[in-house]
């Protein structure tokens, strides 16, 4: 716990400042404050320190110095319980300071209003960012509140433990004002780079080829400082440069074959898995993949979770392809590829893919970003629920894991037809699930796969019946699907008259 003596204010915006410095005051706790904020103070009747009186030190060039001083940041930064600070705050004659309370001058809207910049930046606080980076470090023993929202708990906290405040809400808190001072830094950087803030938060690994399209330029970036690893850490044996699309089809290779344990193929087109197949060998499951639709892989990526040998390499010896993924290439690989000057041969760390996946997933809009957990892992497979009168054969259980492994990488809305060794058809983004279902029948069809007795995914639900029954008058036999759908029983009834088997996965598995 946090024992509460003295606070620190400094805001700009001044919302709940009284009442929370009023609820301190009531118990002794002793009140500075610099500037605007001290006679705010005092104007409510609060005894308050001014800063300038606490450290000896007056205000200098128009208020640029305040707080800058040792007795306000050597009361901040000091570890109560450490020996050496204990006797340095003794011999310069400071003393602690427990809760820091801070907002930063309004830099966002001084620069949104339009102002001279002058005023911009005599609006970039260096004392307050100061003083809240020194709070956050030493949450130990000090409690920083950036935001007024933040009153109210720290409030309710403060009454309920008499006067202390738990150590796991100063931590809260510093997380809190870590994030501001990334938002407000990241501002003013933007302002002195025309805006342009991406560019100073991450740094360029390389340049690509181009973008998405010839005319747009493309880089591939990571974090500062991060330490390279996924695609940026890939080693790349063969071909020319990487382009932008390049690099999206074989993230979403990666994605889709860690999903697998068995030796797997992976065909991707368009971040859109074309064909997928497990075997004992990597041939095999290649030669499987390709069934799938022969077609749409001329001109996609290959990825392999097990290295390419000579003979998983002839496979595709004839084919014009993009880049092949593999853990290793064996010398007979590379011998028979040779020819293909411009082919990528990338490696990459297969343990890695499989242990660390991507965590989050992030994406521009207009004025900000969305970001969201990745939709990584299938829990759901070991525990769906058969809502049929008929529980799934065990082929069919495992043509339905495959599928389903599948679905979750296709666009939405997303049909993917597989038996227990390789997708046979797949039907992607489309704006109505029965489209997904015909097309995927029709790639199958095309492909003279047969779909008789095989399983069919969906990855949410069937909104209605003619989708189910779009797969049954196929073949299907299994269907696995989200469920949820306010007509789930017009559906379990279809797949019954149907004879199907079909199971309720409880997770929906959207691509968009």
């Amino acid at each position: 716990m946090i024992d509460i003596g003295r606070a620190l204010f400094s805001v700009t915006d001044k919302t709940g400042l009284t009442d929370l410095a009023r609820e301190l005051a009531s118990r002794n706790v002793e009140l500075l404050a610099s500037g605007g904020t001290a006679t705010a103070l005092r104007a409510a009747g609060l005894p308050v320190t001014p800063v300038e009186k606490w450290t000896g030190h007056p205000e200098a060039m128009e208020g640029r110095i305040k707080t800058l001083h040792p007795r306000i940041h050597g009361g901040i930064l000091a570890r109560r319980d450490h020996a050496g600070d204990r006797a340095d705050m003794a011999r310069l004659g400071l003393e602690p300071i427990d809760v820091v309370v801070v907002n930063f001058y309004p830099f966002e809207q001084t620069l949104a209003a339009g102002k001279s910049e002058e005023e911009i930046i005599e609006a970039i606080d260096v004392g307050g960012p100061s003083m809240v980076r020194a709070a956050a470090k030493n949450h130990r023993y000090v409690v920083v509140l950036t935001d007024p929202l933040q009153y109210a708990d720290f409030l309710d906290l403060y009454r309920a433990n008499h006067g202390k405040i738990p150590e796991d809400f100063a931590k809260r808190c510093a997380a809190r004002a870590f994030a501001r001072l990334v938002s407000y830094d990241s501002a003013v950087a933007g302002w002195f780079n025309d805006g342009r803030v991406e560019g100073l938060l991450l740094e360029q690994v390389r340049p690509l080829r181009y973008g998405e399209n010839p005319h747009q330029r493309g880089w591939l970036l990571k974090k500062w400082s991060q330490v390279p690893a996924g695609l940026v850490a890939a080693d790349q044996l063969a071909g020319k440069e990487l382009s932008y699309n390049n690099l999206l089809d074989a993230e979403g290779a990666l994605r889709l074959l860690a999903e697998f344990d068995e030796p797997a193929a992976v065909i991707i087109k368009h971040v859109t898995p074309c064909g997928v197949a497990v075997a004992d060998n990597t041939a095999r499951a290649l030669t499987l993949a390709l069934e799938t639709d022969r077609v749409s892989a001329f001109g996609g990526i290959v990825a392999l979770n097990r290295e390419m040998d000579g003979k998983t390499a002839k496979v595709v010896s004839d084919m014009f392809l993009e880049v092949i993924l593999a853990p290793q290439f064996t010398d007979d690989a590379r011998a028979v590829l040779a020819k293909k000057k411009a082919l990528r041969l990338i490696t990459f760390d297969w343990s890695e893919l499989k242990s660390r996946p991507p965590l989050t997933e992030i994406r521009p809009v207009w004025g900000g970003y969305l970001s969201q957990d990745a939709d990584f892992g299938l829990p759901e497979i070991h525990d769906f629920r058969v809502a049929t009168k008929r529980a799934p054969a065990a082929s069919e259980l495992a043509a339905m894991t495959l599928a389903w492994k599948v679905c979750k990488h296709v666009r939405s809305n997303a049909i993917v037809f597989a038996d227990a060794a390789h997708t046979l058809g797949i039907g992607a983004g489309q704006m109505s699930r029965v489209d997904s279902a015909q097309i995927a029948v029709r790639k199958a069809a095309a492909a003279q796969l047969d779909l008789s007795g095989c399983a069919c995914a969906s990855d949410a639900f069937f909104p209605f019946r003619d989708g189910l029954d779009v797969a049954a008058r196929a073949g299907a036999t299994a269907v696995i699907q989200p469920g949820g759908s306010v007509r789930d029983n017009e559906v379990i009834a279809a797949a019954d008259e149907h004879g199907m088997s079909m199971v309720f996965t409880g997770r929906r598995h959207f691509r968009h």
